[in-house]
């Protein structure tokens, strides 16, 4: 029993073979997926998924890339989804510095309004951050985030970062780049995170694990990625998949 804890898989790469995805990943073993809406393209697709299937759930929220569209309109939008029964997180949200698509000082913005729409709404953050750690962990620190927690999706930081995150009340999201020879930082992380700290995800399609690298990423991956830490952390599949699915429903709140 595995939980996909992110993923897209209403994005138009799907478009094709979307039926034959979601049950490869069900014959994997995955019980629970969170696919993710982050903009005014994204959100509904991902709603109807997570209403059409009853081992999906769905988070909402601006990402940092699209921060520049991002109007008050959009945030009483989001708020009002948030009584959905299947929606579980804000999210993603954050910083990226690595895409020039909207100015830093727009993102910090549009990122401290939606961590103060999750407190509101009592549901945990998924962060996106990409090459803007310093300010990620100090808007978290200003705005009191720990208060409803969340997880640092597609973590990629060192140790040192993943236990400042920890102290803030994140958990530590970790994909397929954990299976890439060339990460031994993550690998690091992989093996030290508190395993009640630790979620499994897959950001697909993108970042595929190995030996899938460079392709289409898919949800049936994450078993890929449980394989190796569990292999880092010296321990079974089955007792980490335990674990991490214990871990994600626990987060974001599902019985």
């Amino acid at each position: 029993m595995l939980f996909e804890t992110h993923t897209h898989l209403n994005d138009k790469q799907f478009d094709e073979d979307r039926q034959q995805v979601i049950k490869r990943a069900t014959d994997a073993g995955i019980s629970y997926i969170l696919n993710i809406g982050y903009n005014r393209e994204t959100i509904p697709s991902s709603i109807k998924l997570a209403e059409t299937y009853p081992f999906f759930y769905t988070s909402v929220g601006w990402h940092p890339q699209d921060a520049i569209s991002c109007t008050e309109k959009d945030l009483e939008w989001l708020f009002s989804l948030t009584h959905h029964q299947k929606v579980v997180a804000i999210g993603e949200i954050g910083l990226d510095y690595y895409w020039d698509t909207s100015p830093k000082d727009v993102q910090q913005e549009v990122f401290r309004k939606q961590i103060r729409l999750a407190k509101e709404v009592s549901l945990p953050i998924i962060i996106h951050n990409r090459d803007a750690d310093d300010d990620v962990i100090r808007i978290l620190k200003e705005e009191n985030a720990d208060e409803v927690g969340g997880v640092m999706h597609c973590f990629s930081g060192d140790t040192a970062l993943m236990k400042t995150c920890i102290s803030l009340n994140f958990s530590i999201g970790i994909g397929g780049p954990v299976t890439f020879k060339n990460r031994p930082v993550l690998k690091e992380v992989a093996s030290s995170v508190p395993l009640d700290k630790l979620l499994l995800e897959t950001d697909s399609p993108y970042l595929a694990p190995h030996p899938y690298r460079g392709k289409r990423n898919e949800t049936a991956y994450v078993r890929l990625v449980a394989e190796e830490i569990a292999k880092l952390r010296q321990m079974t599949v089955q007792d980490l998949a335990h674990a991490t699915t214990e871990n994600a429903k626990k987060l974001f709140q599902i019985i």
